[in-house]
């Protein structure tokens, strides 16, 4: 990989997990009173608003979501749409820090699948970045006994379901662009949450069960005070979808996963700037390992790219 695509994939991978921050706090403070659906619905239509601005100033224009893979779109969006859903319901009826910590699991399974379907070639050092950083997690979180619930068992197969589609969007990167991937997941979320509020938002379903009430609430106006987190969770999850599509099409699996970690930091600074919490001095150590192994493989990347003979023990890719 040439050294700009790989620093441009790693930039473009903190940048978007950074954004895609913003959307978790914004949809677990919206979810104490409205219905998951209702939520995803204004932010997809928030963010297909801003997506159109994009292309707009992009010169590019609306040929950019010209496809020829309808199928493998249709396959793509139904991932991503059931992996929100699953982490959504999980995380409303567990601690943050839980799971957080089950969720972070995704890097290692997308690393894990990346070699499994697509062919790549991870060598031990990535491996190493990997596992460091889920260390670093762990350390962070310090997840007990009682995270395996049936709502950790969701948000676990939520992560193992983000790892495939992001597989999918490294396998479309060839012909289609970050514009194509992030605007048909938006229709997707639009067409099913529309469907949804018409068959159960009228609240006929309602439910005070802690995992699955979230899906059935019936919808409400939202209140004034609440639309710029809406409009927060729109922006969000369209351009961090946008940073991450981009980051796939252009890194290797193995070189763009690690770089997720960064997610779990910035949980720790929403933390303190939003609910007033300070990491003690286990989570910092947490912080350290999960930085320094996103810094160590910018080095390895850095040191491969400058040097005549091949140092790296990644050989190239031999997937599609």
């Amino acid at each position: 990989m040439a050294r700009s695509n790989a620093l441009t994939a790693i930039l473009l991978a903190v940048g978007g997990t950074a954004v895609f921050s913003i959307n978790d706090v914004a949809v677990k403070f919206l979810s104490g009173g409205y219905a998951l659906h209702q939520i995803v619905l204004i932010r997809a239509l928030i963010g297909l608003v801003f997506l159109f601005v994009v292309i707009g100033v992009s010169g590019t224009g609306l040929r950019q979501l010209v496809t020829t893979r309808p199928w493998d779109h249709l396959l793509r969006v139904s991932i991503v749409m059931l992996s929100n859903l699953t982490f959504f319901v999980g995380l409303n009826s567990m601690p943050l820090a839980d799971g957080v910590a089950v969720a972070y699991i995704s890097p290692i399974t997308t690393t894990l699948l990346s070699v499994l379907l697509l062919h790549e070639s991870v060598g031990p050092r990535r491996w190493a970045a990997v596992m460091v950083g889920m260390i670093g997690v762990l350390v962070m979180v310090r997840p007990g006994a009682g995270v395996i619930q049936p709502a950790a068992l969701l948000v676990l197969f939520s992560a193992v379901l983000y790892g495939c589609g992001n597989l999918m969007t490294r396998r479309m990167r060839d012909t289609e662009s970050a514009m194509a991937l992030s605007f048909y997941v938006l229709v997707g979320f639009i067409v099913l949450s529309v469907a949804m509020g018409i068959w159960a938002g009228d609240g006929h379903l309602a439910s005070e069960d802690p995992l699955w009430g979230l899906l059935f609430r019936p919808w409400i106006w939202p209140a004034a005070a609440d639309w710029p987190v809406f409009l927060a969770t729109g922006l969000a999850v369209t351009s961090g979808g946008l940073m991450i599509a981009q980051a796939y099409r252009k890194g290797e699996v193995g070189l763009v996963a690690p770089f997720e970690y960064v997610g779990m930091p910035m949980a720790v600074l929403w933390g303190m700037l939003v609910f007033g919490t300070f990491p003690d001095l286990t989570a910092w150590v947490g912080i350290a390992l999960i930085c320094g192994s996103g810094l160590y493989v910018i080095w390895r990347e850095t040191r491969k790219s400058r040097s005549p003979v091949v140092l790296s023990d990644d050989p190239p890719v031999k997937g599609p």
